[in-house]
Order: C-alpha cells, then sequence, then structure tokens
C-alpha cells in the first residue's frame, strides 16, 4: 500500500495532505477489499446549522474511492462522481468512510464509497468511475 503523499497527492491536498493548514488530513487504511478514513466534521464544515456540508461530503467520497486506486499504486483521476445524500450528516459525530472496487474495463475503474455514522447509520454513498493514467514508479 503506497503512502498518500509526495508527487500525485501532494502535502498541499485539501483531503490528505499534512501541511494543508485547512485541510482535511485524512489518514487513509486498507482492511481487506476497503479503504477506510475516519473524520468528525466541525462547525468549520457545515452547511445549515449542525449539518456537514454537501461538497465535504462529496470530498470524502470522492478521496476514499480514488485515492484507494492511488493507494495501490496508481496514478489516477475520478472521472465521474455520483453522490446519493441519505440523510443529513451531523457535524460533530465521528464518521466512518469507506470505499471498495466493484468493477474494471480497461483503464477505468468502478467504486462505490459510503459514509456512516458509529450507530450503522448510512448518510451518503459515492459511485465513481476513475481513470487509470498510468502505473506510478516503485
Amino acid at each position: 500500500m503506497r503512502e498518500r503523499s509526495g508527487r500525485y497527492s501532494g502535502e498541499m491536498c485539501f483531503a490528505c495532505g499534512i501541511n494543508n493548514p485547512i485541510g482535511l488530513k485524512l489518514k487513509f487504511r486498507e482492511e481487506e477489499d476497503t479503504y477506510i478514513t475516519n473524520f468528525t466534521a466541525g462547525t468549520e464544515h457545515q452547511s445549515y446549522d449542525g449539518i456537514v456540508h454537501g461538497g465535504i461530503i462529496s470530498t470524502l467520497l470522492d478521496e476514499v474511492m480514488t485515492g484507494y486506486i492511488y493507494a495501490k499504486g496508481y496514478n489516477a483521476v475520478t472521472a465521474r462522481l455520483d453522490v446519493r445524500f441519505r440523510k443529513p450528516t451531523p457535524i460533530g459525530e465521528p464518521l466512518k468512510i469507506t470505499g471498495k472496487m466493484i468493477g474494471q474495463r480497461g483503464n477505468m475503474i468502478e467504486l462505490s464509497g459510503t459514509i456512516e455514522l458509529a450507530d450503522g447509520t448510512i448518510t451518503a454513498q459515492g459511485k465513481a468511475t476513475v481513470a487509470v493514467l498510468e502505473e506510478l514508479e516503485q
């Protein structure tokens, strides 16, 4: 599993960059065939009072899905991202964000993702099509 820093994701990445002062600073791990990160949104991430902004939700899902392909050793970009907002995601509560590969056709990889609360309630789901541009140097 490749670390998410350096040439392609960068230390200033909004989602995972360790040096971005306003970034989310996400850290990832792989468990079996699933890529996982955890995040607790603060008031600076809200839209309506107490609710995580939809753009942050979309960012979390995009990052866990496309980032998984990068972690597998490929330079990849999101070609398509679909987000289904099932319930408002509350700020201040720990979130588990997961992504997994569900298919591949040529250099296009399909992934699915979820955001869930500690009690297992899914607040958002995503599907992404990711284009693999090249294999990264080891």
